[in-house]
Protein backbone atom coordinates (compact mmCIF):
# COMPACT_ATOMS: atom_id res chain seq x y z
CA UNK A 1 0.00 0.00 0.00
CA UNK A 2 1.16 3.46 -1.03
CA UNK A 3 0.30 6.63 0.99
CA UNK A 4 -2.81 8.08 -0.48
CA UNK A 5 -5.35 11.03 0.68
CA UNK A 6 -8.02 10.54 -1.18
CA UNK A 7 -10.32 13.12 0.12
CA UNK A 8 -9.55 16.38 2.64
CA UNK A 9 -12.89 18.59 1.99
CA UNK A 10 -14.28 21.42 4.30
CA UNK A 11 -17.71 21.30 3.76
CA UNK A 12 -21.26 23.04 4.42
CA UNK A 13 -23.24 20.05 3.65
CA UNK A 14 -23.96 17.06 5.68
CA UNK A 15 -20.76 14.57 5.94
CA UNK A 16 -21.17 11.41 4.58
CA UNK A 17 -19.29 8.27 6.56
CA UNK A 18 -20.27 6.03 3.86
CA UNK A 19 -18.36 8.04 0.99
CA UNK A 20 -14.95 8.20 3.35
CA UNK A 21 -15.02 4.29 3.85
CA UNK A 22 -15.90 3.82 0.38
CA UNK A 23 -12.45 6.66 0.29
CA UNK A 24 -10.39 4.53 1.91
CA UNK A 25 -11.39 1.19 0.22
CA UNK A 26 -8.46 -1.31 -0.26
CA UNK A 27 -7.00 -5.17 -1.09
CA UNK A 28 -3.96 -4.31 0.95
CA UNK A 29 -6.04 -2.64 3.92
CA UNK A 30 -6.50 -5.19 6.80
CA UNK A 31 -8.22 -2.61 9.30
CA UNK A 32 -10.11 0.36 8.53
CA UNK A 33 -10.04 2.91 11.45
CA UNK A 34 -12.80 6.12 11.86
CA UNK A 35 -13.32 8.66 13.90
CA UNK A 36 -16.79 10.14 14.08
CA UNK A 37 -17.37 13.56 15.91
CA UNK A 38 -20.62 14.37 16.52
CA UNK A 39 -22.54 17.43 18.31
CA UNK A 40 -23.63 16.88 21.79
CA UNK A 41 -26.02 18.58 23.70
CA UNK A 42 -23.68 19.79 26.49
CA UNK A 43 -20.21 20.69 27.22
CA UNK A 44 -18.70 20.48 30.55
CA UNK A 45 -17.08 23.99 30.53
CA UNK A 46 -20.86 25.39 29.94
CA UNK A 47 -23.94 25.66 32.39
CA UNK A 48 -27.08 24.87 30.75
CA UNK A 49 -27.75 22.60 27.37
CA UNK A 50 -26.06 23.02 24.09
CA UNK A 51 -28.81 23.96 21.37
CA UNK A 52 -26.50 23.76 17.74
CA UNK A 53 -22.91 25.40 17.12
CA UNK A 54 -22.12 27.08 14.13
CA UNK A 55 -18.51 26.34 12.87
CA UNK A 56 -16.46 28.92 10.87
CA UNK A 57 -13.17 28.26 9.19
CA UNK A 58 -10.56 30.72 8.10
CA UNK A 59 -10.79 30.99 4.18
CA UNK A 60 -7.63 28.47 3.65
CA UNK A 61 -9.09 26.17 6.09
CA UNK A 62 -9.11 23.23 3.40
CA UNK A 63 -5.34 23.84 2.55
CA UNK A 64 -4.28 23.82 6.08
CA UNK A 65 -6.51 20.27 6.73
CA UNK A 66 -4.48 18.80 3.47
CA UNK A 67 -1.43 19.60 4.85
CA UNK A 68 -2.60 18.32 8.38
CA UNK A 69 -3.64 15.13 6.87
CA UNK A 70 -0.03 14.80 4.43
CA UNK A 71 2.16 15.66 7.71
CA UNK A 72 0.51 12.77 9.47
CA UNK A 73 0.19 10.25 7.08
CA UNK A 74 3.83 10.75 5.94
CA UNK A 75 5.26 8.03 4.34
CA UNK A 76 3.00 5.36 6.11
CA UNK A 77 1.05 3.19 3.92
CA UNK A 78 -2.22 4.45 4.42
CA UNK A 79 -5.24 6.04 2.69
CA UNK A 80 -6.91 8.72 4.11
CA UNK A 81 -9.87 10.84 4.13
CA UNK A 82 -11.00 13.33 6.41
CA UNK A 83 -13.92 16.26 6.33
CA UNK A 84 -14.97 19.11 8.46
CA UNK A 85 -18.23 20.40 8.77
CA UNK A 86 -19.06 24.23 9.03
CA UNK A 87 -22.02 26.27 9.06
CA UNK A 88 -24.91 25.45 11.61
CA UNK A 89 -25.18 21.69 13.18
CA UNK A 90 -27.60 20.47 15.67
CA UNK A 91 -27.34 18.23 18.10
CA UNK A 92 -26.56 14.84 17.06
CA UNK A 93 -24.88 16.21 13.91
CA UNK A 94 -21.42 14.81 12.37
CA UNK A 95 -18.94 17.87 12.84
CA UNK A 96 -15.47 15.91 11.46
CA UNK A 97 -15.51 12.30 9.89
CA UNK A 98 -12.09 11.07 9.63
CA UNK A 99 -11.28 7.04 7.99
CA UNK A 100 -7.81 5.34 7.37
CA UNK A 101 -7.32 1.96 6.33
CA UNK A 102 -3.56 0.28 6.36
CA UNK A 103 -2.67 -2.71 6.47
CA UNK A 104 -2.48 -3.48 10.21
CA UNK A 105 -5.28 -2.18 13.01
CA UNK A 106 -2.02 -0.50 14.51
CA UNK A 107 -0.81 1.82 12.48
CA UNK A 108 -4.65 2.82 11.05
CA UNK A 109 -5.26 4.08 15.07
CA UNK A 110 -2.32 5.62 15.40
CA UNK A 111 -2.68 7.64 12.41
CA UNK A 112 -6.47 8.30 12.90
CA UNK A 113 -5.96 9.57 16.15
CA UNK A 114 -3.07 11.92 15.00
CA UNK A 115 -5.19 13.35 12.34
CA UNK A 116 -8.10 14.63 14.37
CA UNK A 117 -5.73 15.33 17.73
CA UNK A 118 -4.00 17.79 14.83
CA UNK A 119 -7.17 18.95 13.66
CA UNK A 120 -8.33 19.92 16.98
CA UNK A 121 -4.81 21.93 17.92
CA UNK A 122 -4.02 23.35 14.35
CA UNK A 123 -6.54 23.75 11.93
CA UNK A 124 -8.25 27.01 11.73
CA UNK A 125 -12.07 26.54 12.52
CA UNK A 126 -14.01 27.87 15.17
CA UNK A 127 -17.17 27.10 16.68
CA UNK A 128 -19.74 29.29 18.72
CA UNK A 129 -22.10 27.32 21.01
CA UNK A 130 -25.53 28.40 21.84
CA UNK A 131 -27.54 26.93 24.67
CA UNK A 132 -31.30 26.95 25.39
CA UNK A 133 -31.50 30.48 26.82
CA UNK A 134 -29.94 31.61 23.72
CA UNK A 135 -26.15 32.10 25.26
CA UNK A 136 -23.42 32.43 22.89
CA UNK A 137 -19.52 31.45 23.78
CA UNK A 138 -17.16 31.09 20.82
CA UNK A 139 -14.64 28.23 21.01
CA UNK A 140 -10.93 27.50 19.53
CA UNK A 141 -9.88 31.20 19.49
CA UNK A 142 -6.84 31.48 20.61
Amino acid sequence: MTPELNLAKISEVPLDVAAHLSAVEDSAAGAVATFIGKVRDHDPEVDGVVQFLEYEAHPDAETFLIDIARRVMGDHPVRLAVSHRIGRLEVGDLAVVVAVSSPHRALAFEVCRDVIETIKADLPIWKRQTDAEGDASWKGLG
